[in-house]
């Protein structure tokens, strides 16, 4: 059995974000397990959910900045099922900050058993041209900080 521990030797690295999610009857197939795709919906959750808990409001952002994230590339590994009312937790962790992209290394967990796992790579774009941008430096500096270690002065108050 993997450890839930994700190690690298990538500065910041170890700054990671667990998030948990509850399997519902809609997230299954006709087996009762569940649908791989959905772990793509788990795990864009959870990325989401670490931006909102860096203090990142995708929207504000948006709005202030006209950037936006949107999935470049995904390669994910099956390794065993979860089923109807299981608690996964998504384990989440930056692998590379570049300047207009984050390649994140994400894993689906149950009770100790690795489910899944994936990399994601993450492209800021400008929402007007759909071109690379930068990653406003406030963003880039609250993803160096992590989850819960300050704001980056582009979010409101999230409940």
């Amino acid at each position: 059995m993997r450890r839930m521990n994700m190690s690298t030797s990538q500065p910041g690295a170890e700054i990671g974000y667990t998030w948990s999610i509850r399997v519902y009857y809609e997230d299954t197939d006709a087996g009762g397990i569940v649908f791989y795709a959905n772990y793509l919906k788990f795990f864009e959750r959870a990325r989401t959910e670490w931006l909102r808990a860096c203090g990142v409001d995708q929207s504000r952002l948006a709005d202030e900045t006209g950037a936006i994230f949107i999935v470049r590339s995904t390669a994910l590994d099956y390794r065993a099922p979860a089923r109807l009312d299981d608690v996964v937790k998504i384990v989440s962790r930056i692998e590379r900050l570049g300047r207009a992209s984050v390649d994140f290394a994400q894993e689906a967990w149950r009770e100790g058993t690795l489910l899944a796992t994936g990399s994601i790579r993450v492209g800021c774009v400008d929402r007007g041209a759909l071109r690379p941008a930068a990653i406003p430096p406030p963003v880039l500096a609250a993803l160096r900080r992590g989850p819960g270690m300050g704001n980056a002065g582009l979010s409101t108050d999230n409940a």
